[in-house]
């Protein structure tokens, strides 16, 4: 017998939906950092046992969208909540904000089981966790609660044995050997992007997106070129840095990151340029693949 589906990630922005993704695909296939929007596509993840195949479904923080990319954004969160077998509600256990009623209303209606990880518990006491896991209950009273830490990895061995439990008899949808949608460029580009995300502060990380035009492997070397679009010409003298340093600390933290991802030696090279109002400009941003 052999069982498969798929199991779709949903949240507020930070609140852990990533370093879960990674944690139950032993793997690093989604950025993650403290800031919030890190996630902007929909990341599968394909994890694989003998008789099981789970489709794991990153998808971006549940935000009202203030510009096109954050509607592109959102538009990959609806789209995640029309195919799943399975969600997985993560909540940020110290969250003080009122949850998200739109995402709320969605997990009350929809006909499949919901699996609600209470996260972050590592930092809350045992009152106040009592405290939210009944919140939680009368909020959404079908789903099964999980108080976890997905990143000391408290209580996400039980996670992948309740899910292989609740998911249909089905033969695998993808190869057994495949472990993600997401062609070799894209994991470059989050990988760059990741960087400067930690690297940067204020608006930058967030008007910035990366572009790899060369993937070239050639004797035991990965050479790649990447494009880092910003919006604005201050911006990319921001990027740039005095004299290139900055640039070039992202370049090097994405290599070290890439070389331990594909194995390989990688030679890197980076550029800078501005494409104006990117994020507002619809034809920019189906070009960068939000579609």
């Amino acid at each position: 017998m052999h069982r498969a589906g798929f199991v779709n990630i949903v949240g507020k922005p930070n609140a852990g939906k990533s370093t879960l993704l990674n944690q139950l695909m032993g793997e690093k296939l989604a950025i993650v950092t403290q800031k919030a929007q890190t996630t902007r596509h929909r990341i599968f993840g394909i994890y694989n046992e003998d008789d099981l195949q789970i489709v794991f479904s990153d998808t971006p923080g549940v935000l009202d969208p203030k510009y096109g990319l954050q509607e592109k954004m959102m538009d990959f969160v609806k789209e995640s909540l029309q195919d799943a077998d399975v969600f997985l509600f993560i909540v940020d256990a110290m969250d003080k904000e009122e949850p998200s009623e739109f995402l709320i209303d969605k997990l009350n209606k929809i006909p499949v089981p919901v699996l609600l990880l209470l996260n972050k518990v590592d930092l809350s006491n045992q009152a106040e966790l009592e405290t939210k896991v009944e919140y939680w209950h009368n909020k959404i009273p079908k789903a099964e609660i999980l108080p976890v830490s997905a990143l000391k990895a408290y209580n996400t061995e039980y996670i992948l044995p309740k899910l292989k439990s609740l998911l249909p008899e089905n033969p695998p949808y993808y190869d057994k050997d495949q472990f993600t949608d997401k062609s070799e460029r894209f994991f470059v580009n989050e990988c760059i992007r990741e960087k400067i995300l930690l690297n940067y502060d204020k608006e930058i990380p967030y008007s910035v997106e990366v572009v790899t035009e060369i993937f070239k492997e050639k004797e035991g070397v990965i050479l790649i070129d990447s494009i880092i679009y910003v919006e604005r010409d201050s911006q990319k003298g921001i990027i740039i840095g005095h004299k290139g340093d900055a640039i070039k600390k992202v370049g090097t933290e994405a290599r070290v990151d890439l070389e331990k991802f594909f194995g390989k030696k990688i030679h890197l090279n980076l550029f800078v340029k501005v494409k104006k109002d990117w994020r507002k400009n619809e034809r920019d941003l189906k070009n960068f693949g939000y579609r």
